[in-house]
């Protein structure tokens, strides 16, 4: 595969992480203010197959969309008042999960034992851009808010990270896209 044609591959699974994180952002649980929503799964998978770069712009093609106005996040909304309202921060925190998982990933190994602990890094800088967010928009107290918006989506993360982690190191879509890169 030339350079050009390697280019090619990396943006357009750029679109296919993009629409994979619409689609998981859609499978979602309303458990309050902020719904459980599947998304993390890509935003992992991303940049744990893409690397930092293109996993990143994946998710920045994704809140895009969403912020222009096409349904992309959790029940199907999408718009600028989507990204200002309580869950706003959280859907930003996508791109910056992706950026230090990715980074860490890229920088120390795909083995489990950097994978887990990069993925966890993850959830904080998403928790950190959310939940202030949050916390603004709705007037809530800091304990009132990692009651709504932590502590209740802890063991859902955990089974997301879990997850990730295994498509990661051996599932299907794994070995796929080793055959992708390296086709021999």
């Amino acid at each position: 595969m030339n350079k050009t044609q390697n280019q090619v591959l990396k943006i357009a699974l750029c679109a296919l992480f993009a629409a994979l994180s619409a689609a998981l952002s859609w499978l979602s649980i309303p458990i309050g203010p902020v719904p459980v929503a599947f998304t993390h799964v890509s935003v992992f998978l991303a940049v744990g197959l893409l690397g930092t770069k293109y996993g990143t712009l994946s998710q920045v093609v994704f809140v895009s969309l969403g912020a222009a106005g096409l349904p992309v996040f959790t029940s199907f909304r999408g718009g600028i008042g989507t990204l200002l309202g309580p869950t706003g921060g959280f859907i930003v925190g996508y791109i910056g999960c992706a950026l230090v998982t990715g980074l860490v990933i890229d920088r120390f190994g795909k083995q489990v034992k950097i994978t887990v602990p990069a993925m966890y890094l993850g959830w904080l800088v998403t928790y950190a851009c959310g939940v202030p967010w949050f916390m603004y928009v709705t007037s809530t107290g800091f304990r009132a808010a990692l009651g709504m918006c932590v502590v209740p989506f802890l063991p859902g993360d955990l089974a997301k990270t879990v997850l990730s982690a295994i498509l990661l190191k051996g599932g299907a879509i794994a070995n796929v896209f080793r055959r992708i890169y390296d086709p021999q």
